[in-house]
């Protein structure tokens, strides 16, 4: 892990080193202070572009726990022996997962409320989207996990008089998520980046505010540049303690 954290520090260090190499190259006339914090327009900018980082991380947060809720309920239908339930499962993960995730935002905030009458704020209107869009991918995480769980376990557990549910919940859910916990990581960190697509109905997130400050300072490459760095670490910090938390299980 120490490794792939140097590995990914020395490719952001040669980033930031062409930059500036070709910053000295070129003609185009760089204005870093409007992100540098030496001086008070940068102070207040950076201040600013980080403002949005609450609403990124906590649409994030609520959008893949219900997320994974729905996937889950979705999944188990994928395992029933009832024909009628896979259908379902079969048809619900093929027609979200098909739908691109910044046409699901547009439809909830502007389509949804036409069908039921009732308005969303963005935020909401973003964690439904979110919420919908990544439920397949989740589901289909959670059947392959419940199938890598040994047979021989589930008919252990119905031979001790458990129900499928009992059996499902006490045997085979809890090593299911050992098993898929490392993926289910990898959807949080895309929900984190996909989150960004949010600021189009105006959800006041880090990719709205750099957004908001390109039109005021006029400085699209050193404020994106900015923003393309905010969500490297915070990327960076969410794979680090995921990995922590596979290491405390035992995976």
């Amino acid at each position: 892990m120490i490794f792939n954290n140097i590995k990914r520090f020395k490719i952001l260090s040669i980033v930031l080193i062409s930059l500036l190499l070709s910053s000295c190259s070129s003609n185009y006339q760089w204005g870093w202070y409007v992100i540098l914090p030496n001086n008070k327009t940068g102070l207040t900018n950076i201040d600013f572009l980080l403002s949005g980082l609450g609403y990124t991380i906590s649409l994030s947060l609520i959008a893949i726990f219900f997320a994974i809720i729905i996937g889950l309920i979705v999944s188990v239908a994928s395992i029933s022996e009832n024909r009628l339930l896979r259908g379902l499962n079969i048809g619900y993960t093929e027609i979200f997962r098909s739908i691109p995730v910044l046409v699901m935002i547009l439809w909830v905030y502007y389509g949804l409320p036409v069908l039921i009458n009732l308005n969303f704020s963005a935020f909401v209107a973003g964690i439904i989207a979110l919420s919908i869009c990544e439920s397949p991918f989740i589901a289909e995480i959670f059947r392959s996990g419940i199938q890598a769980v040994p047979k021989g376990q589930k008919e252990a557990g119905s031979s001790m008089g458990l129900s499928f549910f009992q059996v499902f919940y006490l045997i085979t859910l809890p090593q299911a998520i050992r098993i898929i916990l490392p993926a289910l990581g990898n959807q949080f960190v895309y929900m984190l980046k996909m989150s960004s697509l949010v600021s189009i109905i105006g959800l006041n997130e880090l990719t709205r505010k750099a957004n908001e400050l390109v039109v005021s300072q006029y400085r699209p490459l050193e404020i994106y540049t900015f923003l393309v760095l905010e969500y490297l670490v915070l990327i960076l910090i969410v794979s680090y303690l995921v990995r922590r938390l596979e290491r405390s299980l035992k995976i």
